[in-house]
């Protein structure tokens, strides 16, 4: 079964036509289909709508918020409720081309967990696009993970990937990163983009500085999440180190100037001083930052595994009565 989840804000216009393209496309692929319509607190008539498809069609499956909670918690509300062993997640407003999703499965059988979509033809204002472009080249720089679009709606998972990858705030954009942190192959294949016909655009202005202070939240779970003071200790060791060497050097001035021919100095009045002991501070206060750090990684972590295990070796049954201790793991081998 293939899972389809799709927030919606204010898309009644678009819901019957993207449903009527979504059977379409399951029937010419002979796909088993489950639509899952998530209403991220709309204002207009969606839930009507939705009810009504859901009524029309058992394949539907419609989810209402009491208000709007943002995109990430609609998909994964939509995650919590699917079913299929491959989910796609797409937008409501019929910019994502539904003919694109064999497209998305056919890149995913070829050893992929993870298949984003990439709008190499982007129908949307010089605005949304050059911003798009700086930020696709910033997350990559910063991650390792070279995809062209990461803002792209249009994507497509097995469920190991949604059962490891959890969202919250505003990480819905960053699921290849987050896959790819634990163990998961990312991969990318160019989808249609359509131009807006109805509705409006749910990001501003707003969205750039959101997305890079999200951008340096994903940087640090990636990679300092089950390590932090690695992050924080190296900046409070250099601040510790930076300010002992201020104090010591000072010390020894205000010694030699006590010395007979010598002009003595008033320590009060040097800024060095001011600027050793602020060091001294910030790097005493991000150690214990870090270990504060590090006694909630380890308390949080007894409830998460920090690895993800691709396959299991089948015992043999003559010595399935000896317990195995070893996972095999091939790096060669695409993960099943």
């Amino acid at each position: 079964m293939i899972s389809v989840v799709i927030p919606t804000l204010n898309e009644a216009a678009s819901l019957e036509q993207l449903h009527a393209q979504l059977c379409q496309v399951a029937e010419s692929e002979n796909y088993e289909i489950q639509m899952i319509v998530v209403d991220d607190g709309s204002t207009d008539n969606s839930w009507q709508v939705i009810e009504k498809l859901a009524q029309q069609d058992s394949r539907v499956l419609g989810i209402r918020f009491r208000r709007n909670f943002g995109k990430a918690a609609a998909l994964s509300a939509g995650f919590n409720a699917s079913m299929g062993e491959i989910i796609v997640t797409m937008d409501a407003d019929l910019q994502d081309d539904p003919a694109e999703i064999p497209n998305l499965i056919a890149r995913l059988n070829q050893g992929f967990d993870v298949v984003n979509g990439w709008k190499q033809e982007r129908h949307d204002p010089w605005h949304k696009t050059w911003p798009s472009k700086v930020f696709n080249l910033l997350v990559s720089w910063m991650t390792g993970v070279r995809l062209h679009d990461h803002n792209c709606g249009l994507k497509c998972f097995r469920r190991e990937v949604i059962n490891e990858v959890r969202l919250y705030g505003e990480l819905h954009r960053f699921v290849p990163v987050l896959a790819a942190a634990r163990g998961f192959r990312v991969g990318e294949v160019v989808v249609k983009h359509r131009p807006r016909r109805s509705g409006k655009s749910k990001y501003g202005w707003s969205r750039i500085p959101k997305g890079l202070l999200d951008l340096l939240t994903v940087r640090f779970i990636t990679h300092f999440n089950q390590r932090p003071q690695h992050w924080l200790g190296m900046g409070a060791l250099t601040s510790l180190m930076l300010g002992i060497l201020g104090m010591g050097y000072l010390a020894m001035h205000w010694c030699v100037s006590r010395l007979p021919g010598h002009t003595p100095i008033h320590l009060h009045e040097t800024a060095a001083l001011y600027y050793s002991l602020v060091l001294l501070l910030i790097g005493a206060q991000l150690l214990a930052l870090g270990f504060v750090a590090e006694l909630i990684s380890a308390l949080f972590s007894r409830d998460s595994d920090a690895y993800s295990i691709a396959e299991h070796t089948q015992p043999d049954k003559k010595t399935e009565q000896i317990p195995s201790l070893e996972v095999s793991h091939s790096a060669e081998s695409p993960p099943t």
